[in-house]
């Protein structure tokens, strides 16, 4: 007898996910896009668009709080982690949409640009280690940090 997909127990690899140096960056990349948005005369886009950056970092702080307490489960099902990422999204969509909109005049809509620039920068900033370690020990990588 087979486990059904949605009941399948879930695997998370280990992530490099490092929220300070996420954090550093995203405050460095808000003080640049107030300084460009405020010599283009619109100063609350920076301010927005570093807002945005916040709500993706939080978001992805929450992420990973999801992934260890759904996984420390003895059984983890897939259908827990779907429903939990799926409410923090719809939440995450309405502010982000609704900022958007009661402050576009003031430039609101940056909060959308600092949510995808966040999501880009969150892809490198996993991938690109655990790429490096791919390409030094080939296929056969094993997570050493959670052995020892």
């Amino acid at each position: 007898m087979t486990t059904p997909a949605q009941d399948a127990p879930l695997v998370f690899p280990s992530v490099a996910f490092r929220p300070v140096r996420l954090a550093i960056v995203c405050v460095a990349l808000t003080a640049v896009a107030v300084t460009a948005a405020g010599f283009a005369g619109n100063i609350g886009f920076g301010l927005f668009f570093g807002l945005g950056l916040a709500i993706g970092l939080v978001n992805a702080l929450l992420v990973r709080r999801a992934v260890e307490s759904i996984t420390a489960e003895d059984h983890p099902l897939k259908k827990k982690m779907a429903l939990n990422s799926a409410t923090r999204l719809l939440v995450i969509s309405v502010i982000a949409l609704s900022t958007a909109y009661f402050f576009r005049h003031i430039g609101g809509i940056g909060v959308l640009f600092g949510l995808a620039i966040f999501q880009a920068l969150l892809v490198m900033s996993t991938s690109i280690p655990v790429l490096r370690k791919i390409r030094a020990n080939g296929l056969d990588v094993l997570d050493t940090e959670s052995k020892g």
